[in-house]
């Protein structure tokens, strides 16, 4: 990969988890920080919604994303802390096949620098069919944090995810071919 990462023409889902913007009584400024994101680095948003903390609703909608609608990758914002209706992770980890916890980790650990409360997120990510899951925080500010962290590998992630590992022998490090 060189250069700027791109998400070209990559179909992408956002899914947010609020009980209060779902009820109306919030604005999903996360879900916008996110489509704004991925927007810039040509991804096409094909689905954005806003669910309850719901954990079979929540399981419902990945499915329908990666099975149905075929997104390369889906982006959760909230439910993933320590409150009782904090069900988001559990909800992906229901419907992923494979593992993909190196990009929470690594979210986790380089926010930690800022906030010790970044160790306080049970976000995960994951892999259904083709498509990679990831959760991430449910503020604005911490959003921004993880996609700062997040959008460099992103690409070859989807890429990989999606079937593709690229010519073997290849240089795997940002920026270099």
């Amino acid at each position: 990969m060189t250069g700027r990462a791109s998400l070209d023409e990559v179909p992408v889902a956002i899914l947010t988890l609020s009980d209060t913007v779902a009820r109306g009584q919030g604005t999903d400024t996360s879900g916008e920080v996110i489509a704004s994101a991925v927007a810039a680095l040509g991804a096409k948003i094909v689905r954005r919604e806003v669910l309850e903390d719901d954990r079979e609703a929540i399981s419902r909608a990945l499915i329908r994303y990666a099975d149905e609608d075929r997104v390369a990758l889906i982006l959760t914002t909230g439910g993933s802390g320590f409150s009782p209706r904090d069900v988001t992770p559990e909800a992906t980890l229901a419907v992923c096949d494979r593992l993909a916890p190196g990009l929470v980790e690594a979210a986790r650990i380089r926010t930690l620098d800022r906030t010790p409360l970044a160790m306080l997120s049970r976000a995960v990510a994951g892999i259904r069919g083709r498509t990679l899951v990831i959760n991430l925080p449910g503020s604005p500010a911490a959003v921004r944090e993880w996609l700062e962290i997040l959008l460099p590998v992103l690409p070859h992630a989807v890429q990989m995810a999606g079937g593709d590992a690229g010519a073997w022998g290849r240089d795997h490090r940002l920026g270099t071919r």
